[in-house]
């Protein structure tokens, strides 16, 4: 079936396919902001965890080795003694209650050696020497150097912490100024897509040439130029289609009055019949640059569609089956209402096969006949003007009216296709008002 539209017509949600539960981060985990914050976090740690990794090791090992070089000074001076047969130095000893087992075997096999050890609670740097087969030790306190260590660790984590979530704080809000103007260019860009061609992003930074132009209102500022662009072309073949279809009705009157003057006979049936077509070839023109100008209004009425369905099957141009299934009032515009199924009623008797049938079931209105049913470009981008498929004839704009009258009726026209074969439109208002 030929029909065809710049407008998009709302599709019925189809039902999800069922399937295997599909696994992953939820959905809000998948923004930018949680991506870029989530980076950020994992660079501060893993920054943080390096550098405190090194200054830990770093203090240690000098901590440790001046504990082992005093250790071993007070070794020396134990040995000293023992060998001149003195007493020894005070926290030093043969085989020392608390000596470390490995270090006292270290000892004992003739060559010396430092541990820290645990004596009582306390920590403890030994160092050991042998003595006539036994253990030399010295111990020497090691609770201020491991109080040392331990604080500087917990000054490392509570630094680390503090550095984190000042840095979380600054890309939070550094990130999320970036996010913000991208979701207010995306939300521009689907009003441009949805027919607002007023729509602009206005950041300040693509108007005011003293501020830098990053990549956000780079984008920004392409958009808004594409919009402009693509409205003036739009208004300008508005107007040229405006303007061509009024200059056209004034020679096409007087054409018509003319052919009405021929003497009857096959060729002025012809005639007639061309300056008919034409004149409403023009009058769908002017009707469809209304519509896309905006500038249509309603007059609202409470009708009857059982009624209204009744009356445009009696002026259809075959015959029409009404099927009324739940009768329904709703106010709305009872021209504007009769162009749609009308269009959609002719529609079906120049486009398909019979029998057509109009139902109405409370407050939708459905037209199906039984031919081919709607070609497939229709039902996924919707009715487009002038353009036809096959042998089918037709300029395409009964559907493309419908489509634009239906909006402003704030009703929903749907196309599908019957399930055993047809075409099958379904206009949706709402009972008790249009």
């Amino acid at each position: 079936m030929s029909a065809a539209s710049s407008t998009r017509p709302a599709k019925p949600a189809r039902p999800a396919r069922p399937g295997r539960k599909r696994f992953g981060p939820p959905r809000w985990a998948s923004s930018l902001t949680w991506k870029a914050l989530a980076f950020i976090t994992v660079m501060c740690c893993g920054l943080a965890a390096l550098l405190g990794a090194l200054v830990h090791v770093s203090v240690t090992n000098r901590t440790v080795s001046d504990a082992r070089s005093r250790a071993l000074v007070r070794l020396d001076e134990a040995a000293e003694a023992y060998e001149a047969g003195n007493r020894l130095p005070p926290d030093s000893g043969i085989d020392p209650r608390g000596l470390p087992r490995e270090l006292r075997e270290l000892a004992v096999s003739g060559r010396r050696g430092t541990m820290v050890g645990v004596v009582s609670g306390v920590p403890s740097m030994w160092a050991a020497a042998p003595a006539d087969g036994r253990a030399l030790a010295v111990q020497i306190d090691y609770a201020q150097s491991a109080a040392t260590i331990e604080n500087l660790d917990r000054a490392i984590l509570g630094s680390s912490a503090l550095a984190i979530g000042v840095t979380l704080a600054i890309g939070a809000l550094g990130v999320s100024g970036v996010t913000r103007r991208l979701r207010t260019t995306s939300q521009v860009a689907r009003r441009i897509s949805a027919g607002d061609l007023d729509a602009r992003v206005g950041d300040p930074r693509t108007t005011d040439p003293a501020r830098y132009r990053d990549e956000v209102a780079a984008v920004a500022a392409a958009l808004d130029t594409m919009a402009s662009t693509l409205q003036r072309k739009l208004v300008g073949e508005q107007r040229f289609t405006a303007d061509v279809a009024h200059e056209l009705r004034t020679p096409l009157t007087g054409l018509h009055a003319a052919a009405e003057l021929l003497p009857e006979g096959r060729p002025t049936e012809l005639v007639r019949d061309r300056v008919a077509a034409l004149r409403t070839l023009t009058e769908d023109l002017l009707e469809i640059s209304r519509l896309d100008a905006g500038s249509e209004r309603l007059d609202l009425d409470a009708i009857r569609l059982g009624l209204l369905a009744e009356r445009v099957a009696a002026h259809a141009s075959g015959d029409t089956e009404v099927r009324i299934v739940e009768d329904a009032c709703v106010e709305t515009d009872r021209r504007r209402l009769e162009r749609v199924v009308g269009n959609l009623v002719a529609n079906a008797h120049k486009h398909g096969a019979p029998p057509v049938v109009v139902t109405v079931e409370g407050a939708v209105v459905s037209v199906r006949d039984h031919g081919n049913g709607f070609p497939g470009y229709l039902l996924t981008e919707g009715p487009q003007r002038f353009r036809t498929e096959g042998a089918s004839k037709g300029h395409g704009l009964g559907l493309t009216i419908a489509v634009g009258q239906a909006e402003v009726l704030g009703a929903r026209l749907e196309f599908e296709n019957a399930p055993d074969g047809g075409a099958l439109a379904v206009l949706r208002l709402t009972a008790g008002g249009g």
